[in-house]
C-alpha cells in the first residue's frame, strides 16, 4: 500500500483538537485515529503496539540481525488536525495528472490559485490530493503519520535491514501538548525526527521560541450617558495595549528569522474584554524581550485606568530546538544524505512555528523535523501530492539505512 492511499483513510477521520476543553485528549474524536493506527500496526507485525491512557500511540520494530548495534531511531506524527478549521468531515478529492494551473475545490467556491501559490508548477503531472473546500485536509499530520506507517510496512515486507525503530503518534500537537505526558526513556530511541513539515525534502532544526499571553481587561460600565470621568471601556483599553506593540512586527508582515506579536483572540464588552497573543521570536533573547514589553504595555494601561482592572497571563509554550541539536547535527547532515538518495533536494529552513521535536528535545531526545510534502495547512486550500509522499516515504527508509549502518554511539 503507498502513503497516500493510507492518508485518504486517516484523513476522513475527523480530529480537530480544541483549547477549551482542559481534557487529554483535547477532543473524543482522536481515539479514532488512535485505534486505527494500533489496529494497523498490529496488522504490520510490530511490537506492542497501543495506545495509552493519554492517548499516545506507540509501537516498535526490533533491529533486524546484524543490526543490533545501530543506535535506536524514532520517528513522530501528531493525530490531531488544527483547530482553527475543526470540521470534523473530510473528504479528500484527487487530481490525477494535475496539469499545474488553478484547482478549482467542488464546495464553497474555493479556488487554489497558481497566482498566490507558484511552487503549484512544481506538482504538475503529479496525483494531486486537495479537500473539497468545506474543510482542511489534514495533511499536517496524518500524511505523516501515513508516511511513517508505510515506511514500517515496507521494512518489514522487504526484509530492509535496519536498528530498533520506535514509533509514535501523539495527540493535540495543534494546541501545544503533544508531549505534555511522553515518556522519552520508555520510548527508548537515542534520536528521532518528526515528519511534520512541508515540503519534500523539507529539514527543520531551529524553530521559534514561543509564549502564550491572555490578557483580561475588567472595565466599569455605567450609562454612556452619564459617563463622564467614571466609565471605563474594556475594549478601548484593549485598544491602548496593542497600539503599543509594534505594528509592523505580526505575522502578516514578517517572514524568515523575523518575530512578531500575533493578537489571536480579542472579545469583549464595555464591562470585560479578553484578548490573546501569541508571541514568537527565534533569538532567546529578542523573545524575552518580546515578553517584557507586552508585560509594559499592560502595566501601563493599569496605570492610566486605575479603576479598571488588568490582568496579564503570560506563559512560555516552547522553544528553540536548535539549541539543544548542536551536538547532534549528524542527524541534520544525514537527511540532507537520505533527501538526496530519495531524489529530494534538500531544503533547511528555520520553522515559523513548532513541533513536538521542539520540546522533545528538551526532554532529552534530539528531535529534527521532516517535511512531509504537504502544503497550505490549517485551511481548506492545502494540498499534497501522491509522489512527494512516496518520496518522503523513501527519505525516511533512506535514514533508517543510514543509521543501520552507524555502529559507534555518536
Amino acid at each position: 500500500m503507498r502513503a497516500y492511499e493510507r492518508f485518504l483513510r486517516y484523513a476522513r477521520i475527523g480530529t480537530p483538537s480544541s483549547d477549551r476543553t482542559g481534557t487529554t485528549p483535547s477532543t473524543p474524536c482522536q481515539w479514532d485515529l488512535a485505534k486505527a493506527l494500533v489496529g494497523e500496526l498490529t496488522a504490520l507485525g510490530l511490537e506492542s503496539p497501543s495506545v495509552d491512557e493519554n492517548c499516545i500511540v506507540t509501537a516498535w520494530l526490533p533491529a533486524s540481525a546484524g543490526c543490533e548495534a545501530a543506535p535506536a531511531i524514532g520517528f513522530l506524527a501528531h493525530m490531531d488536525t488544527s483547530p482553527a478549521f475543526p470540521g470534523q468531515t473530510v473528504e479528500p478529492v484527487l487530481h490525477p495528472g494535475y496539469d499545474g494551473g488553478d484547482v478549482v475545490l467542488p464546495k464553497e467556491g474555493r479556488v487554489i490559485r497558481r497566482s498566490d501559490f507558484p511552487f503549484l508548477q512544481d506538482l504538475a503531472g503529479k496525483t494531486l490530493i486537495t479537500a473539497d473546500g468545506s474543510s482542511l485536509l489534514g495533511a499536517d499530520d496524518k500524511a505523516g503519520a501515513a508516511e511513517i506507517v508505510t515506511m514500517c510496512q515496507r521494512l518489514i515486507q522487504e526484509g530492509l535491514p535496519h536498528g530498533r525503530i520506535c514509533v509514535a503518534f501523539t495527540p493535540d500537537e495543534e494546541i501545544g501538548e503533544g508531549p505534555d505526558h511522553f515518556d522519552v526513556a520508555a520510548f527508548g530511541a537515542k534520536y528521532a525526527y518528526t515528519v511534520d513539515g512541508g515540503a519534500a525534502g523539507g529539514i527543520e532544526y531551529e524553530n521559534f521560541n514561543a509564549a502564550a499571553a491572555r490578557i483580561a481587561i475588567t472595565g466599569v460600565s455605567v450609562h454612556p450617558g452619564t459617563a463622564k470621568n467614571v466609565m471605563e471601556n474594556a475594549i478601548l483599553i484593549a485598544q491602548q495595549i496593542n497600539a503599543q506593540l509594534p505594528p509592523e512586527e505580526i505575522p502578516a508582515r514578517t517572514e524568515g528569522y523575523q518575530g512578531f506579536f500575533h493578537l489571536d483572540r480579542l472579545e469583549g464588552t464595555t464591562a470585560a474584554a479578553v484578548m490573546e497573543y501569541i508571541i514568537r521570536d527565534h533569538d532567546r533573547e529578542r523573545f524575552q524581550r518580546r515578553k517584557e514589553q507586552l508585560t509594559a504595555a499592560c502595566e501601563k494601561a493599569a496605570a492610566d485606568h486605575p479603576t479598571a482592572k488588568v490582568e496579564l497571563d503570560l506563559r512560555d509554550s516552547y522553544y528553540n530546538m536548535k539549541e539543544q541539536l548542536t551536538g547532534c547535527m549528524h542527524l541534520v547532515e544525514n537527511a540532507k544524505k537520505a533527501a538526496r538518495m530519495a531524489g529530494l533536494t534538500p531544503t533547511v529552513e528555520p520553522i515559523r512555528g513548532g513541533t513536538d521535536g521542539a520540546r522533545l528535545s528538551y526532554m532529552g531526545l534530539p528531535c529534527p523535523n521532516l517535511g512531509t510534502g504537504g502544503y497550505n495547512f490549517h485551511g481548506p486550500l492545502e494540498c499534497i501530492a501522491a509522489e512527494d509522499m512516496d518520496a518522503v516515504t523513501d527519505m525516511l527508509l533512506a535514514i533508517v539505512k543510514i543509521y543501520s549502518d552507524t555502529r559507534e554511539d555518536k
